[in-house]
């Protein structure tokens, strides 16, 4: 096997599949120690209904009264409802920054771009579910050269979530992605797959490829017999760059290679902070004990009413042979009075502060959340601004976690940076006509040389070399935040109120008002541009 000496990130050792499984069991002990596996395993039983779990209820009834999921749907729901915009601008204090506002807005709409084809938004909901229920969500982003764009350059940018249970920091102790010595990712493939992958990059070993045997360090329950163990470990190397190499337990499945970006493709996102631990702790961790005391609360009172709760007959056996419960049927009784007969046993009560506990132990965990019934909208609106100000109030506890989700969002906007500035290469792109062309036709028209109905388009294709951006990621400034269908609404309204008392001319309405409202706005910019050409 083909060794090769790396920096002094691995302590001089060679790295081979035997060093990268050694690391892989350190991180395993490390995440055992701390309990990782049986929290998340617990916490995700607990998040889907699945709470009785392993407990012996012992004739209890076992009802399930799910009130932790949909405190986690809300409050996923409200720190990503928003609409996530990324915008990049030149820094103020650029060179030239006015030459970078094109490129900038170039780079706006290919995020925006890229966060379409791989669904940012439903993709943010379930890196936020992830960190909610299992303590850390993780994206993991890498470049797939066989995407067809329609252009002569392929490939594309694509992201995707990874259990927390699967990435392993080279320092279990820090939570920041940057400072890590290496990272690996452990993933699960069909053996027969790896080992064509393999043989395609000319590893010697693919023939060692094999499904996974017994006693592997493989999570419990995920165990099939085709599938095989493949570590990725990423590391920085001698010249700052980040380099990437991929094993199973026994074989090498691709040599060592640069991946040609300065950051770690993965973005890192620990719910609640754990001192000296990369791992933070889940919402659910702490409010599993208030679901226990629930559901069990709820098992008592209904072991309750299905014993006690319907009265029972005691009759005189010497003076009635055999009691019966049909409807309207005659019993016969041998003498005496017949109101000693028989008699209902009164039912037992259940006390009323069961059930007021049980409220109480589901409002005051909602309450401590923000999951209030303001914020829900199950208030009468009588007063809106008190409503909307209850609200607001009520989302403050989870403000610190939203704008922990934007610097993630960030962080993944120059992670894409990273990857278009070194494999996009030449591709067309749509610009606004520049004035030099604008100007060439309309002299065409002027001359005769271009029929007179000609229009100046609005947009034409150009090619743009991405690889630009290599030496302009410290001159752009890239802004995560809300961009609320609200927002744009209260927008057009001071729009059309500045056009409305004359303080804006139509012009200036439509080079401000946001796409999508008015059709071809830029073609009407432009006629308004040839009218007041030909008045002057």
């Amino acid at each position: 096997m083909e060794k090769r000496k790396e920096n002094d990130i691995f302590g001089g050792e060679e790295l081979c599949p035997e060093l990268c499984f050694r690391l892989y069991e350190k991180s395993r002990g490390f995440k055992s120690a701390i309990d990782l596996y049986d929290t998340v395993n617990t916490n995700e039983n607990f998040y889907i209904g699945k709470q009785w779990e392993g407990v012996e209820a012992n004739g209890l009834p076992t009802p399930v009264f799910n009130f932790l999921k949909k405190d986690v749907m809300f409050t996923v729901a409200s720190i990503t409802s928003d609409n996530i915009k990324i915008q990049v601008s030149p820094l103020a204090a650029a060179a030239d920054s006015e030459n970078l506002k094109e490129p900038a807005r170039i780079l706006t709409e290919e995020l925006e771009r890229i966060g379409e084809e791989n669904g940012l938004s439903a993709l943010l909901r379930l890196f936020a579910r992830d960190a909610a229920v299992r303590g850390d969500g993780c994206i993991y982003t890498y470049w797939d050269p066989e995407t067809e764009t329609g252009q002569d350059a392929k490939g594309s940018i694509k992201s995707e979530t990874v259990e927390n249970t699967r990435v392993h920091f080279g320092n279990p102790n820090d939570p920041r992605v940057e400072a890590q010595p290496y990272i690996i990712i452990e993933k699960r493939r069909p053996a027969d797959e790896v080992r064509r992958e393999a043989l395609k990059r000319g590893s010697p070993d693919w023939e060692d490829i094999a499904p996974d045997e017994d006693g592997a360090p493989v999570d419990g329950g995920r165990r099939t017999d085709d599938k095989v163990t493949v570590l990725t470990i990423f590391y920085r190397g001698e010249n700052g760059g980040i380099s990437c190499y991929e094993c199973t337990q026994r074989a090498e499945v691709r040599k060592p290679w640069e991946l040609g970006i300065r950051l770690y493709p993965i973005v890192w996102l620990p719910w609640d902070r754990v001192q000296d631990s990369c791992h933070g702790q889940a919402m659910i961790t702490g409010l599993i004990p208030n679901q226990i005391f629930v559901n069990k609360l709820w098992a008592m009172a209904m072991l309750s009413l299905m014993t006690t709760a319907y009265p029972r007959v005691i009759f005189d056996r010497t003076r009635v042979a055999r009691w019966s419960n049909r409807i309207g049927a005659a019993i016969a009784v041998n003498g005496g009075d017949i109101n000693t007969v028989a008699k209902n046993m009164d039912p037992a009560v259940i006390s009323p502060d069961v059930s007021r506990f049980i409220g109480e132990a589901i409002s005051m965990t909602n309450s401590n959340l923000g999951v209030t019934a303001a914020a829900t909208g199950e208030v009468r609106p009588d007063n809106t601004s008190a409503i909307v100000a209850l609200q607001r109030a009520a989302a403050t506890p989870n403000e610190m976690t939203k704008q922990n989700l934007y610097k993630c969002v960030k962080d993944l906007a120059r992670i894409y940076l990273e990857f278009i500035a070194e494999f996009y290469g030449k591709r067309f792109v749509d610009i606004e006509t520049p004035p030099d062309i604008a100007e060439s036709i309309r002299n065409g028209i002027k001359d005769g040389f271009l029929p007179d109905d000609t229009e100046i388009p609005t947009e034409i294709s150009r090619e743009f070399d991405f690889g630009v951006f290599k030496s302009l990621p410290v001159s752009m400034k890239i802004d995560v935040g809300a961009s609320s269908y609200y927002s744009e609404i209260a927008g057009i309204q001071t729009l059309d109120n500045l056009l409305a008392k004359g303080k804006i001319d139509v012009r200036q309405y439509l080079e401000r008002i946001p796409d999508g409202y008015i059709p071809d706005r830029r073609g009407l910019i432009s006629e308004i541009e040839r009218a007041e050409e030909r008045i002057e």
